[in-house]
């Protein structure tokens, strides 16, 4: 029988979360289905930046993808809260309110991990490992 897991703190967890490279990329796959059709140009911005942001954290530029991450998806989120969605009650709980509710939600959940990434962000640390790990050598 195997042992069990040892739980992760919230810290753990946050970091993790801060650090992934599909957190972005999630969003902007959530973002650009929910503003392509009709063409909402503003909004359908965010996309590349995260996409870059996601590209960045895989070169190894985690803090700095982590900070692009922290203010794209945090403005996304904010934005997209206030606007009020198209229809009434009713289209509160179709399948674009329930993408659109996710996109929110996981625009926050980016935001805060990514925060607490860019907050406590060992640069000197970093610069090492993408000296030890080069993802462009010969």
């Amino acid at each position: 029988m195997a042992a069990p897991e040892p739980p992760t703190s919230v810290k753990a967890k946050l970091e993790a979360w801060g650090n992934s490279s599909l957190a972005p990329a999630g969003l902007a796959t959530l973002v650009a289905p929910l503003h392509l059709r009709p063409a909402q140009p503003l909004p359908l911005l965010f996309v590349p930046v995260l996409l870059f942001s996601s590209y960045a954290n895989l070169q190894g530029f985690k803090i700095d993808s982590a900070g692009v991450t922290m203010a794209a998806s945090g403005t996304y989120a904010l934005l997209a809260w206030r606007r009020k969605p198209f229809g009434g009650f009713r289209s509160k709980f179709s399948v674009r309110g329930v993408v659109r509710g996710s996109a929110i939600g996981l625009g926050a959940v980016n935001a805060l991990a990514a925060g607490w990434v860019y907050a406590t962000g060992n640069r000197e640390k970093e610069k090492q490992y993408r000296n030890d790990n080069p993802r462009w050598a010969e």
